[in-house]
């Protein structure tokens, strides 16, 4: 497996004025309906992505990517062994699947996921 891009998301500091403004400047269109707090993303062509908003302890809006993977657990201690440090650990999304996130060598968070079993 590729291990490709399946979901981006962007944490922002205002909800109302990101979805205006992203809406403008791309025509994306937005879904509130698939959990409190996050918006779904469509952006007209996969992959689709996400908003929140930045929780208090993230240091700064960001642009984050997730790629695709067959497990999270391997993969985790593949990139801890390569140098990675672990920013968020295997979390599960119910009904959905499980996500990771990690800093590389130079400090850029990498997204992890894996969808449930079909």
């Amino acid at each position: 497996m590729g291990n490709h891009l399946c979901h981006w998301e962007l944490m922002v500091s205002d909800m109302k004025k990101s979805k205006a403004f992203y809406g403008k400047v791309f025509d994306w269109k937005f879904d509130d309906s698939s959990m409190p707090g996050y918006t779904l993303i469509n952006a007209g062509k996969d992959p689709g992505g996400g908003m929140m908003a930045k929780p208090p302890q993230a240091p700064c809006c960001a642009l984050s990517q997730y790629f695709l993977v067959d497990d999270v657990d391997k993969t985790l201690a593949k990139a801890t062994k390569a140098g990675a440090k672990v920013v968020v650990p295997k979390t599960e999304i119910q009904k959905v699947g499980w996500f990771a996130m990690f800093t590389d060598p130079d400090g850029i968070c990498v997204g992890i996921f894996k969808n449930l079993p079909s």
